[in-house]
């Protein structure tokens, strides 16, 4: 067989039109002055790249198709975690900050213990005692609570009804959405006046403002000051389902006792938890005379766990379900590899005529290269505006609380670009390593 004598002429890079005549194709134009250097060759590989993706603008779009969902998958479910653990947070802050809890203990008799809050040790001296002797202590409040039938006119509610001062509005963060709180010359009078939630009102007052309205609980009239702001569920049980009256009133004339249900602690922001815990166990511990042997008749509990805790939650939620999307990119980065395998089975020949008037085989794996990082940030970039948009839209159409999350965007866009190049330098590489003779023979 003869063979065919080749002429060697100065390298060009590869294009990606099947077109070769020097007319038609600038790279050609330029073999007598090719590009000096790195940038000059990326400069002309990247219009080259385009337009071979342009040449199949439905192929182009479906392998994008992927990355689009992909990123778009990545930034709905990162904004849907982060909605749904803003409006944890939300909640959680109704519990009051930088708040201890302190409860009587288990009582216990024949082996059989009756649960936390059965001992009934707490009086109000430990109250007294926890606000001058323990450092870092800011405000407290003794609580005495029960479940009452509350009557007005002629509708009754069954509700939690609690004893407090004051200072339990700021401690558990009550916001007063009319009226006001009740003083401190109402607790130290006994007097009987009442804060309401927003469920009782609606069942007490459904058509009326319950504010200087006279609400009898256990027969004991009561006069609305105050209407308390929503707060909402914590998930076990209805915030808003409550009535507030001073401590002494409720201790007194309604439930008729000297222990206390608990007491709720406020320290300073910049005091530490563990040892303000400490201190009132030691302090409970020397007022209750217990030996060293002895287990505490008491808890204390901090509210910050159970908000660290939640966030925890919140925040896997929120790794898992971008974890779950990010899977369609890895999906979406297959189908660009695998398009482009296909390609380069496609272009053989055209490969083979480029090396052979003299491309690189750098130059094939960059044109290669460049058509899979195109298709793969273009579809980040749909993908992100998609994305977005449908969490803007999340909120309005469906009411999901949606955040969007910028570090989530550009992660995903970047990991967008990363999967390009991952699974387009396979068949980027496999185009450049072909023969040209026998990419020449190929049909």
């Amino acid at each position: 067989m003869a063979t065919v004598a080749v002429p060697r002429r100065r390298q060009v890079p590869l294009v990606g039109a099947p077109g070769l005549e020097a007319e038609n194709d600038p790279f050609a134009v330029l073999a007598a002055a090719p590009p000096r250097g790195r940038v000059g060759r990326i400069a002309l590989t990247l219009p080259s790249a385009f337009d071979a993706l342009r040449a199949n603008k439905g192929r182009a779009v479906l392998t994008s198709l992927g990355i689009i969902i992909g990123v778009s998958s990545v930034i709905i479910m990162v904004a849907l975690g982060q909605g749904a653990s803003a409006q944890v947070n939300a909640r959680l802050a109704g519990l009051g900050t930088n708040v201890l809890t302190v409860s009587p203990g288990s009582s216990q008799s024949g082996g059989v213990r009756a649960g936390a809050g059965s001992l009934t040790t707490l009086n109000l001296d430990d109250a007294v005692q926890i606000q001058s002797q323990v450092e870092g202590v800011e405000r407290l409040s003794p609580v005495v609570n029960g479940n009452a039938q509350v009557i007005a006119g002629n509708q009754n509610w069954q509700t939690r009804v609690q004893g407090v001062w004051t200072d339990y509005q700021v401690i558990q963060n009550w916001q007063v959405a009319e009226g006001g709180f009740f003083s401190t010359d109402d607790e130290a009078n006994a007097r009987a006046v009442a804060v309401i939630g927003p469920t009782v009102a609606t069942n007490l007052f459904p058509s009326t403002d319950p504010i200087g309205q006279l609400i009898r609980i256990r027969n004991v009239p009561f006069t609305v000051v105050g209407l308390l702001a929503t707060k909402g569920s914590t998930g076990f049980q209805d915030q808003d389902d409550v009535i507030f009256v001073p401590f002494e009133t409720a201790r007194v004339r309604l439930f008729g006792i000297t222990a206390m249900n608990s007491i709720s602690v406020q320290f300073a922001s910049n005091a530490d938890a563990d040892e303000v815990s400490s201190d009132i166990s030691t302090l409970l511990r020397g007022d209750h005379r217990l030996r060293p042997n002895q287990a505490d008749d008491f808890t204390v509990r901090s509210s910050n766990d159970i908000v660290q805790t939640a966030q925890g939650i919140a925040q896997t939620l929120t790794l898992l379900l971008g974890g779950v999307a990010a899977v369609s990119l890895v999906v979406g980065g297959i189908g660009i590899m695998n398009i482009m395998l296909v390609s380069v089975t496609e272009r053989t020949r055209e490969i083979g005529i480029r090396m052979a008037i003299g491309a690189r085989p750098g130059d094939v794996l960059q044109q290669f290269l460049a058509e899979a990082i195109m298709l793969s940030v273009v579809g980040g970039i749909i993908g992100i505006a998609l994305g977005v948009g449908a969490s803007d839209l999340m909120p309005k159409l469906a009411g999901w609380a949606a955040v969007v999350s910028y570090p989530a965007m550009g992660m995903a866009f970047g990991f967008s670009a990363l999967v390009g190049v991952f699974f387009g330098f396979y068949p980027a590489r496999k185009a450049s390593q072909l023969n040209p003779i026998e990419a020449l023979r190929y049909e």
